[in-house]
Parts: structure tokens; C-alpha cells; sequence
């Protein structure tokens, strides 16, 4: 697999604690908020990644950890990690968000997300406005 681009995502129970704990106590640089303005989702430099704090999590306090990452081709890789007998959390499809999103988890049941970036979506424009490598 050729892996783009990748991110850490949070569900937190507390976001506001956890956005004050990495913005302020860690003092991560914010790449970018999303969402409604007084209650954003926001997402954080980490060096060659990013970390994102967003929604809420259903249960208590513990592991609310899941990895994303970007490929060229979600399709692709669908076919070929259930062939290999990954488990599949959700097929490939279309987020109103317009990514699409491929949904497994590791041996030990950590979500994973395999995100494709659609042309003309604005994630792609944010690289190029960030003069990063295209893909």
C-alpha cells in the first residue's frame, strides 16, 4: 500500500479539555478548524502528520484512537485487504464530505480509515496552497 498522507483521529469525551490539552498545554499549530465556529473540529500539526480532535466519544474516558490514511485508490485496496481477509468495518463509499471512505481495523480491533481524495476536493487545493508534494 501507498500510503499519502495520514492522520491521527480523536473522539474525545471531554473536546474542549482535549482541544485546551493540545493547543494549549502541548502547544500543537493548528492546520485547520472545520465545522460549526463555536464548537470546531480541529486539526493539529504533528511533524509529517496531523492530529485531529472532532466529535464526541459515546463512551467514557480510554482509547478513542483511530488512523487515517490517505491512498490514491480506496477501491483498490478494498479488493485487495479483503482478499487478504482484513476485516471490513464498511465498504468504500462517498461521505458528504465528500472523501471516500473505507472503514477496517487492525488485529487488535483499532479502527482504521483509508480515505480517498476525490479531484476538485478541497484537501487536495489545501496541498497545493501548502506547496506540498502532489499526489
Amino acid at each position: 500500500m501507498e500510503v499519502l498522507s495520514s492522520r491521527i483521529l480523536i473522539r474525545p469525551a471531554d473536546r474542549a479539555a482535549s482541544l485546551r490539552f493540545y493547543r494549549d498545554v502541548l502547544g500543537l499549530a493548528v492546520y485547520r478548524e472545520f465545522g460549526p465556529a463555536d464548537d470546531p473540529g480541529v486539526v493539529f500539526f504533528l511533524g509529517q502528520g496531523f492530529l485531529e480532535v472532532s466529535g464526541r466519544s459515546e463512551g467514557g474516558r480510554g482509547s478513542h484512537v483511530q488512523i487515517w490514511l490517505q491512498v490514491r485508490d480506496v477501491h483498490a485496496e478494498h479488493e485487495r485487504l479483503a482478499a487478504a481477509g482484513v476485516p471490513i468495518r464498511r465498504p468504500p463509499r462517498r461521505e458528504p464530505w465528500g472523501l471516500i471512505e473505507l472503514w477496517i481495523e487492525d488485529p487488535d480491533g483499532t479502527p482504521i480509515v483509508l480515505v480517498e481524495v476525490p479531484e476538485g476536493h478541497p484537501l487536495r487545493r489545501d496541498r497545493r496552497d501548502l506547496h506540498l508534494p502532489a499526489e
